[in-house]
């Protein structure tokens, strides 16, 4: 039985049949870590952070007939404008993948990756009648779509073809750093299960048939405490890269006669 020191949670997997999870995930740490700005208005159930350099803006708000997450990149050096956008029960672990990137100082300054590599590793496998590659359970599917003057890149979850079976959906434009997209697929192609309320669950009715979800106790301040613990280790990355001061040698004293 659960005491106050032990709170039952369910643990999903795979991890993009979890629903969206908690979206201060996200956002807590682009705000208290990383910087960026927001301005609250209590009238209007949308959020919008600024980075620091103003040329990134995450959107999030609900919007029935779209994306609920979008971020949007002004044009930077020679690289042209970019967005991203992912739909309202698009796991917030999968989406931080993508952010955690985009905030990390270290990540940019690394050789641009695939960022079909993540997904390969973890046995996601091309399909015969389409590009791109699918999850072992034909549940999940990402593609790089290039024709003419498009190119983007795909990522969709659902439980079968017809609309009703979409769990989410994902556009990353074309322009978007090839490392960006690849912390967005590790995370997605990450085998740790997720973790989410237990009761009442939270995961996606038309997914609970497919998703092994296990009920499990945790301690409570293990739970209570993940979001705070998260935001630290990210607020540490950048402490973590600046170079220690270099003491200055004091001049011996010259000889004089």
């Amino acid at each position: 039985m659960s005491g106050p020191d032990i709170v039952d949670v369910a643990l999903v997997a795979p991890r993009y049949l979890a629903g969206g999870g908690d979206p201060a995930w996200v956002t807590a740490p682009l705000h208290r870590s990383c910087n960026w700005s927001s301005q609250p208005n209590p009238l209007v159930p949308h959020v919008a952070l600024t980075s620091p350099d103003s040329r990134a803006v995450l959107r999030l708000g609900p919007d029935p007939d779209g994306p609920w997450w979008t971020l949007q990149h002004a044009p930077m050096n020679k690289r042209r404008a970019w967005s991203v956008s992912f739909g309202a029960r698009t796991p917030v672990e999968i989406i931080a993948g993508f952010t955690d990137a985009l905030t990390d100082p270290a990540t940019a300054q690394a050789p641009a990756p695939d960022p079909y590599e993540p997904l390969r590793q973890a046995g996601w496998f091309e399909g015969h009648d389409h590009d791109g590659l699918t999850s072992p359970d034909g549940l999940a599917h990402v593609e790089h779509f290039t024709h003419g003057f498009t190119d983007c890149w795909f990522a969709r979850a659902a439980v079968s073809e017809d609309p009703e079976g979409l769990i989410w959906r994902a556009y990353l434009s074309g322009d978007t750093p090839a490392h960006l997209i690849t912390g967005f697929t590790r995370a997605l192609a990450d085998s740790a299960p997720l973790l989410r309320d237990a009761y009442p669950l939270r995961v996606p009715l038309n997914v609970r048939r497919q998703a092994n979800v296990a009920i499990t106790q945790r301690p409570a301040a293990e739970v209570k405490f993940a979001l705070e613990r998260r935001v630290t280790a990210l607020a540490n990355r950048s402490k973590q890269l600046v170079p220690a001061p270099v003491p200055l040698k004091t001049p011996l004293p010259r000889r004089t006669r």
